[in-house]
């Protein structure tokens, strides 16, 4: 039986754009065959080398996705996905393991879909193969930028642009203005790419320049005109 909590909550086809070309047949058997589950800050939503099962459309939270270090170098995130996100479909339309880990970084609760449901309505539905192949599509870019960025950049530019990216995508609090996105600064080292340590003095001096104002965890972009410049040019 579902629970209050699960009644109250948008169904799995409204979550997400990607779902807009189903049929309401094809809706109501996506319903049907989702599961809810909720995950606990720390716990895995699925590792590296597992057998894809499920598509994941996260409902609430936060969740890293992020690769294992070679010969024990530190973890390197490749995205960190919000509310509405669909993710961990990409090894199973490759007919591949995963390669990465999906982690949630607080209380989270997520639609998981059993990948043979996905598979099923494509087989009768080619707007949403092509819908998947868009979306694959669009993330290769992103990556294929992401790693030009990560390479090419001094650490100050590469700071610069996570923290513009979780501004534009994670939001601010209305209230306070600081960001929705509170990483640690292991996890925000991990996004731009540098040590921990040199994330620590980065945003030192980001903060003195008055470019932004941190309270622990918490950011505000105080002057995201200039920011935008150090991502671009440093």
């Amino acid at each position: 039986m579902a629970t209050r909590e699960q009644k109250e909550l948008q169904p799995i086809d409204k979550m997400s754009p990607i779902w807009d070309s189903l049929a309401q047949g094809e809706r109501e058997y996506l319903r049907e065959h989702t599961l809810f589950q909720t995950f606990r800050k720390g716990e895995m939503i699925y590792c590296c080398g597992d057998k894809p099962k499920y598509l994941v459309c996260l409902v609430s939270g936060m969740v890293k996705i992020y690769k294992d270090g070679f010969s024990g170098n530190r973890p390197q995130i490749v995205r960190i996905a919000k509310p509405g996100d669909v993710f961990a479909y990409r090894a199973f339309f490759a007919k591949e393991l995963y390669c990465n880990n999906a982690t949630a970084l607080e209380s989270t609760t997520a639609y998981l879909v059993p990948v043979e449901v996905i598979w099923q309505i494509i087989q009768s539905n080619n707007k949403l193969a092509m819908v998947f192949l868009h979306f694959t599509a669009q993330r290769i870019g992103v990556s294929d930028n992401r790693t030009m960025s990560l390479t090419q950049k001094n650490v100050r530019g590469r700071l610069a642009e996570v923290l513009v990216h979780i501004n534009e995508n994670f939001g601010i609090d209305a209230d306070t203005g600081f960001m929705h996105c509170k990483l640690s600064r292991e996890d925000l080292a991990s996004l731009a790419n540098m040590t921990t340590s040199n994330a620590i003095r980065t945003l030192s001096t980001f903060s003195d320049d008055g470019l932004i104002e941190v309270s622990r965890r918490a950011i505000k972009i105080l002057d995201e005109e200039k920011l935008r410049r150090v991502s671009r040019v440093e």
